[in-house]
């Protein structure tokens, strides 16, 4: 007769807790693809936008920081950007290889909209959160995105 396998032990609290941790996430990117395609953006674009508008000048290495992508694939979100004309380049005076990104007219009329709609999905997302649970929630997650830290 075979052994029995214990399944139980396959899936632990802990199993449960990171799941959900990933689910999260992924559920935001999904009502924010969906959202920002409203207005012929990806996530990403969004996301650039809003650190190009807290940071004007900002180069395409700091923004490719702050998206966590590699600079060739930052480079064409801003292909696009600039395409659509949200955003534009300017050389940096004495070095032609750097180039310090704007945002255009356009960009910044559509960011109110934009700033609607990701507080539509953070209320969806918080509904039922008391202030002390978000609070918590905060702190959890600093700490936890700290014992990963690099």
């Amino acid at each position: 007769m075979r052994d029995e396998i214990n399944h139980d032990s396959y899936l632990t609290e802990t199993d449960e807790i990171v799941f959900l941790v990933e689910e999260v996430p992924r559920k935001l990117r999904k009502l924010f693809d969906a959202s920002t395609a409203k207005f012929g953006l990806s996530r990403t674009q969004w996301r650039a936008l809003a650190y190009i508008f807290r940071t004007p000048g900002l180069t395409q290495t700091e923004l490719a920081k702050y998206l966590d992508l590699e600079r060739a694939s930052v480079g064409h979100v801003i292909d696009q950007l600039e395409k659509a004309h949200f955003v534009e380049r300017r050389s940096i005076e004495g070095n032609r290889r750097v180039w310090n990104l704007h945002l255009l007219p356009k960009a910044i009329e559509i960011l109110p909209s934009l700033r609607l709609e990701a507080d539509m999905i953070y209320t969806q997302l918080l509904t039922g959160i008391s202030a002390t649970e978000f609070a918590t929630i905060k702190t959890l997650l600093v700490k936890m995105s700290g014992n990963l830290a690099d």
